[in-house]
């Protein structure tokens, strides 16, 4: 008797399964900032001069030498062949010597 009408009840929970209203997008949506705790004694690795966290890029900004190190993760990739040139153009192109 009873037993049969149990089983279809059943089904109706797990059918949407994968995102169970959780509200965490695990990293796709929106970059992942650094923690604050680690920026105040992140230092560039090549000045050793603070560095500034630009939230828009989502990278760690010197604006001294005007390079960005990427931040993959929240983790800040502090490596000099990682960083980007935030300057349009080099200086030392010679082309603005007389």
């Amino acid at each position: 008797g009873p037993a049969h009408g149990r089983q279809c009840h059943r089904q109706q929970g797990s059918g949407s399964g994968s995102g169970s209203g959780s509200g965490s997008d695990s990293g796709s949506a929106r970059p992942q900032p650094p923690e604050p705790s680690l920026l105040r004694f992140l230092v560039c690795p090549l000045s050793k001069r603070p560095l500034r966290y630009e939230e828009a890029t989502n990278e760690l900004i010197n604006e001294e030498l005007g390079i960005a190190y990427p931040i993959i993760d929240g983790i800040p990739n502090m490596v000099p062949e990682a960083a980007r040139m935030t300057r349009k153009k080099p200086p030392a192109e010679g082309s603005e010597q007389p």
